[in-house]
């Protein structure tokens, strides 16, 4: 993988160059938090930024979007939603979480809509720095090795620039004059401090390889109602995580009969109506089995099948969950640790 190096003066430029080719999207400031949106304007892109509320799995399956229309003729796919992009500014943990997207839309269930959208998007990744709610190396999601055009690392006056692809080379050759292919022993021993400050700078360490034997011994455990208990069943863990993926379909009729869409909607296995079936019975009514069907699938079931987490350590759970419910803290409640004061809401002690 060839690596050059970028003087910070010339990322605008660089983007600017690249914005004429398709979309650019990437963080912005919204209110105190970030999201990724369509650039308009350069300033605007934050590069240091921590999370993004919603993470980039929006941009490939957008929260709802029509699959076909519908007519007296019969059905049409619609792709209309689909544009070339490239999306800046995506940390590891992120890109990560599309490489889990993957495994699921590319290889056990082929979604031409997911691959269509990812095969006209280039992804341009940028390092981060964590702060108290990440823990991706945890689950070793803190680096990347693959599924990037570009790779940026922002050592503070310039930054080093991982080739990825030939899309990425395409788009280095659009303005090389930018770069520069002559990495100095300083630059590289830069990079080293760097890579080793930002290691010491994550302060959780969670044993995810303990966890899926955990979930199988601990399935009955009471700390299951104790989460549903304190779960609203909002749904907003399942929004935020860039991995979670489930998603219902609707017919939308439009007024004449004749002519209409089918809607695809983003759906959690933490809603209630998630597991409704005819009849109006409802195999996971309680919030506890919703709750647990969940970790479930994080912390075993893709661990079982793929040999890792379908968690991604980006912490996002952690920011948004109203009642302090998380990978974090049920991972360390599994190990037998009651560090948070989420745990001091209970007057009963916690099975081990």
């Amino acid at each position: 993988m060839r690596i050059i190096k970028l003087k910070k003066d010339n990322l605008f430029p660089f983007l600017e160059i690249i914005s004429e080719e398709a979309d650019l999207w990437a963080p912005v400031k919204k209110g105190d938090k970030h999201a990724f949106t369509i650039i308009d304007d350069l300033s605007k892109i934050e590069l240091e930024t921590t999370r993004t509320i919603i993470p980039p799995k929006k941009i490939f399956t957008p929260p709802t979007f029509s699959m076909f229309s519908i007519s007296d003729k019969g059905y049409k796919e619609d792709f209309s939603h689909i544009t070339k992009k490239i999306l800046f500014g995506i940390h590891p943990c992120d890109i990560h979480g599309l490489l889990t997207l993957d495994s699921f839309f590319k290889q056990a269930y082929l979604d031409p809509y997911y691959l269509e959208a990812r095969k006209n998007t280039l992804i341009l990744g940028l390092s981060c720095w964590p702060d108290e709610y990440c823990f991706a190396k945890s689950t070793h999601t803190h680096v990347i090795e693959e599924g990037f055009d570009l790779f940026f690392t922002d050592l503070k006056d310039f930054f080093l620039v991982w080739i990825g692809s030939s899309q990425g080379d395409d788009l280095i050759r659009l303005k090389p004059e930018l770069f520069d292919e002559g990495l100095k022993d300083q630059d590289i021993q830069t990079y080293i401090n760097w890579q080793a400050e930002r290691d010491n700078a994550y302060k959780w360490n969670i044993k995810f390889i303990a966890l899926p034997d955990l979930m199988e011994l601990k399935y009955r455990d009471p700390l299951w109602e104790k989460l549903g208990d304190a779960c609203l069943a909002c749904g907003s863990c399942s929004n935020v995580c860039p991995t979670c993926n489930c998603y219902n379909i609707m017919d939308k009729q439009f007024l004449g009969g004749k002519d209409g869409k089918i809607i695809r909607h983003w759906d959690a296995c933490t809603l209630e109506e998630y597991s409704e079936v005819a009849g109006g019975e409802n195999f996971r009514k309680k919030r506890s089995d919703r709750l647990k069907l969940w970790y479930t699938h994080k912390l075993q079931a893709y661990i079982s099948k793929y040999g890792k987490p379908s968690c991604v350590g980006c912490g996002r759970c952690i920011a948004t969950c109203p009642v302090d419910i998380n990978v974090r803290t049920v991972g360390q409640a599994l190990l037998g640790e009651k560090p948070d004061a989420f745990w001091a809401r209970f007057n009963k002690e916690v099975t081990k």
